[in-house]
């Protein structure tokens, strides 16, 4: 059967099956053949061929653009007649496809002898941005052999018409009110864990979003006010919380944003989307990416009294009292040049944060990449022409105070920053471009992120980006058919990108599984790098590290920078002592609880840099604490070390790297060698004196100073999701921190020790604890399941080295055989212990999850409804948060322990060696060079 006979079937059986329309084309076989369909003036599927070639081709560099393009140059030059597509409209057609093929197609026209042609190919050229090496150095030439064309589009670039001639963004937006939940909205609402094997199929996935209820009420509220957009709301909470998710925002505006091009089906931008409190930083960053609008709308406020106090109700939580109301179907008009909003003509809330000069620019352009393509083709083509660039675009905000010294994140970033002109050091609010020096994309997003890089015309990693992986961890535990379908398609095109893969598509070395976020912080070499990784939890315990959506991932991979401004910080240390019996975890959860407590509720990290004086712990314990801060809503965090922890870290790093080298991991730019040499230099760094660790200056200002208290820790502390707080806006907000007292006697169904949140120390943990309760009670036996997924293989492998996985073997019901992977995911669960492979498992909630209904009591970061756990008819699911030590005594007694139980299980068991430092982790403010003042 022909490959166009298939595509037809598989358009039937997507429109009986799932109602969709036909699948966007990306293979260069399929569309020759449409094309010779199209040429054959008699043939049967003539019309449709025509259809699917002008409106359902992928653009960028896929390879049906190639041949796309290719056809479109035949017909341009008269090779080919096709009475549909004239010679202006082939051109439209190019100007639609972005970069890859369509750029060398248009050069070939623009640089040609045909004047007429080349003056039709040179218009569209001016509106073009993705522009990479080959094309602009192919222009200079031009240009220095004196083409006159090439110097007119040298001379249009130089001058951004490609922006300017761009229609401003509408001075007054009309929006119809959505609210698309009450408190905090996870983008596991609009793009579900559980549907993540779907994401690259835009059509498909955007059926997921919230719920089909849901889906119909907004094309509801479209039909009644086709003038307005339908603007998502999260109500008495934040927009967008605990993930960096692209698909999240593609579906948003799926079903309420604009079709970017009418030749491109399925990608749409600009959406609007709300919060009472904002949007989460990592959300926002994927609306700019779209072009989108995200609005703090301050609806609901605390609640004072007479004398200016805030009312409490009887849990001592601030009790809220509503400004203005946004039910759904109102409808509210945002001025775009005022920045405000308005319920007709009463101004309702000062939206200044949505329309900076650099998110207007965002609107403008159609999202992110545009600009920053742009910012950088408009640099190429003024230096090409030896002329000074105007200046067009808003200039990056380079705030400098005098007096002021820096903190972390701020040296980090002016360690990184280029195309500054400052020569003095930046501080917090500073929005600039930086260098990334580490990247990381995630299985679950990767083809996402594929489809991103082909979309912006990229075919390999920038030299600037000292390193890149691609993990295999979210689609471990079970190699069922969608796996099957879309990871091996991902590891070959990644591999082929440049960067260092999970899985080898060649098949020479074993596929490697390891939980993303740990390979991250092996392969993070240096305290003062940049890391973006396509997952929230991307959170280095060296360096800063962002989670980013798939988008950024593939800018950061495409061009090794990213641009953002410089956020504020929150210092946290500590004081008192560890209790022998309290896992670094507690300190954790205890960090959350007691910055709520001095700041009456309101959460400081919000949106910010935490930076934990952690001193003495070694990288793999400190990430349990960089991790989790995706739970406090901060932006980032960093850890700032003592110079011999940071050295025990890095020698760490290098032995893993290595291990992954001896694997076969290496490719041929010798990328993980790379990085063993830049920790060698930092190590000599830290031991001559002449870069010593990170530290902030002793004069540097925060947003906050939080010190936390490990004396008030005396009992394992628990993050729990609150499923059946009377107020819905509380629930699953991941602040709710309570001891284990609170729960006595509270029944537990399943426990779950793995994915990021736990390390090597963990897994030594289960061991003695089995041994320990082996001696009192002579045997173990589980009265609920217990899942431990270790996170990487080498732990795997030095735990059998060492003895400890024998135990562990001893007591497991079930022991993963990488020889025979699942290939369906656990319904049921028996109570024994089960060694799963190692990767996220159940905490990602798209492959294993505990049985609905069930209380989970586990290791791992999520509360989201619905995660690792979904309702039944009878109870709400559970997903509560701990320490290992007590999720696996848990699933000894069938419930949560008493204090007695608790510390006998533990009792000689050295759960961390966590101390506060004894001397302030900071320096003398010494004069900073900005890395690249050009």
């Amino acid at each position: 059967m022909s490959l166009f006979l298939e595509y037809i079937e598989e358009i039937a059986s997507r429109k009986k099956d799932l109602g969709l329309a036909p699948k966007p084309i990306d293979s260069a076989d399929l569309l020759a053949e449409i094309i010779e369909q199209i040429k054959d003036t008699a043939h049967a599927h003539r019309a449709d061929s025509l259809n699917f070639f002008i409106y359902n081709t992928l653009p960028g560099t896929t390879s049906a653009a190639g041949v796309k393009a290719k056809f479109l140059k035949e017909i341009i030059l008269g090779q080919e007649v096709v009475a549909e597509i004239s010679v202006e409209f082939a051109f439209e057609l190019l100007s639609h496809m972005k970069g890859g093929a369509s750029i060398e197609v248009l050069l070939d026209l623009a640089l040609s002898e045909d004047a007429t042609l080349s003056a039709q190919a040179s218009d569209v050229l001016k509106t073009q941005v993705f522009l990479y090496d080959a094309d602009t150095s192919r222009l200079e030439a031009a240009y220095k052999a004196g083409n006159a064309v090439a110097k007119d589009i040298l001379e249009s670039y130089a001058k951004a018409e490609f922006f300017t001639k761009l229609p401003d963004v509408a001075e007054e937006i009309e929006v119809v009110t959505y609210i698309a939940g009450e408190g905090d909205i996870s983008t596991d609402l609009l793009s579900p864990g559980h549907q993540a094997h779907s994401r690259a199929d835009r059509e498909l996935h955007g059926k997921c979003m919230i719920t089909p209820e849901a889906q119909e009420e907004i094309k509801a509220l479209q039909a009644k006010h086709p003038k307005a957009k339908v603007m998502l709301i999260a109500e008495k909470g934040t927009m967008g919380v605990g993930s960096s998710r692209m698909s999240g925002v593609n579906n948003v505006a799926l079903w309420a944003g604009k079709q970017a091009s009418p030749y491109v089906p399925f990608i749409n931008i600009a959406p609007v989307v709300a919060g009472t409190n904002g949007i989460s930083p990592i959300f926002l960053t994927t609306v700019d990416v779209t072009g989108g609008i995200g609005l703090d709308l301050k609806n609901w406020v605390k609640k004072v009294d007479a004398n200016g106090k805030t009312v409490v109700d009887e849990n001592g939580d601030a009790v809220l009292e509503e400004a203005y109301s946004v039910a759904t179907g109102t409808v509210l008009t945002i001025n775009t040049k005022q920045k405000k909003l308005y319920n007709g003509d009463k101004e309702l809330v000062d939206v200044s944060s949505a329309f900076t000069p650099q998110k207007m620019e965002f609107m403008k352009a159609g999202g992110s990449y545009a600009v920053v393509f742009g910012k950088k083709l408009q640099t190429f083509a003024a230096e090409a022409l030896g002329v000074a660039a105007p200046a067009v675009y808003a200039l990056a905000k380079e705030t400098s105070i005098a007096g002021q010294g820096l903190t972390a994140v701020e040296k980090i970033f002016n360690n990184n920053a280029v195309g500054v002109t400052s020569k003095s050091a930046l501080h917090a609010g500073s929005d600039v471009r930086v260098r990334v020096n580490i990247v990381g994309s995630q299985d679950t997003t990767g083809p996402m992120t594929c489809q991103e890089l082909e979309a912006m015309a990229a075919s390999t990693i920038s030299p600037l980006v000292d390193g890149a992986y691609q993990s295999g961890c979210h689609t471990a535990s079970v190699w069922d058919s969608k796996a099957k379908a879309n990871i091996p398609k991902l590891m070959s095109f990644m591999n082929a990108f440049g960067l260092i893969t999970a899985r080898d598509p060649k098949g020479k070395y074993h596929a490697m599984t390891d939980v993303i976020h740990k390979v991250l912080n092996d392969i993070t070499v240096d305290d003062r790098a940049i890391i973006i990784g396509g997952d929230s939890h991307t959170r280095m315990s060296k360096g800063v590290a962002f989670g980013a959506d798939s988008g950024t991932v593939a800018l950061a991979l495409a061009t090794g920078e990213a641009a953002m401004p410089i956020p504020e910080s929150v210092k946290v240390t500590f004081k008192g002592e560890m209790k022998d019996y309290m896992d670094f975890r507690d300190v954790v959860h205890a960090t959350q609880a007691q910055m709520l407590k001095q700041f009456g509720g309101e959460n400081v990290f919000q949106g910010r840099v935490i930076e934990v004086h952690i001193g003495t712990l070694l990288a793999d314990q400190a990430f349990t604490f960089t991790d989790w801060s995706a739970e406090m809503k901060a932006k980032a965090s960093i850890c700032i070390s003592e110079d011999e922890t940071l050295i025990g870290s890095l020698e760490i790093a290098k032995s893993r790297i290595q291990i992954m080298i001896d694997k076969g991991m290496e490719n041929q730019a010798k990328t993980l060698q790379g990085l063993i040499d830049i920790a060698n230099k930092r190590i000599e760094g830290i031991k001559s004196g002449t870069t010593p660790a990170l530290t902030p200056d002793n004069n540097a200002k925060y947003y906050a100073e939080v010190v936390i208290d490990l004396d008030q820790i005396d009992q394992p502390m628990i993050a729990d999701p609150d499923v059946n707080n009377e107020d819905v806006s509380k629930r699953y907000t991941h602040d709710v921190i309570r001891p284990v007292s609170y729960y006595a006697d509270k029944p537990v169904d399943l426990g779950f020790v793995g994915s990021c949140m736990v390390h090597k120390g963990d897994m030594q943990i289960i061991a003695q604890m089995f041994r320990n309760i082996e001696k009192q009670n002579g045997k173990i036996e589980f009265k609920a399941p217990l899942v431990v997924a270790p996170p990487t293989y080498n732990i795997v492998d030095e735990l059998k080295a060492e003895g400890d996985w024998d135990i562990l073997k001893k007591y497991s019901g079930f022991e993963f055989d990488d020889a025979n992977p699942k290939d369906a995911a656990r319904t049921k669960y028996d109570n024994i212990m089960y060694l799963e492979r190692p990767g996220c498992n159940l905490c990602m909630g798209n492959q294993e999850k505990a049985e609905p209904g069930d209380t989970v009591i586990a290791t791992s970061t999520r509360l989201f409804q619905g995660r690792v756990v979904a309702d039944s008819a009878e109870k709400k699911g559970e997903s509560l948060l701990g320490s290992t030590p007590l999720v696996v005594l848990s699933t000894m007694l069938g419930r949560f322990p008493s204090m007695d139980e608790y510390k006998a299980a533990v009792d000689g068991i050295n759960l961390t060696d966590f101390a506060p430092p004894t001397h302030a982790l900071t320096s003398e403010p010494a004069a900073v060079r900005i890395a690249d003042p050009s």
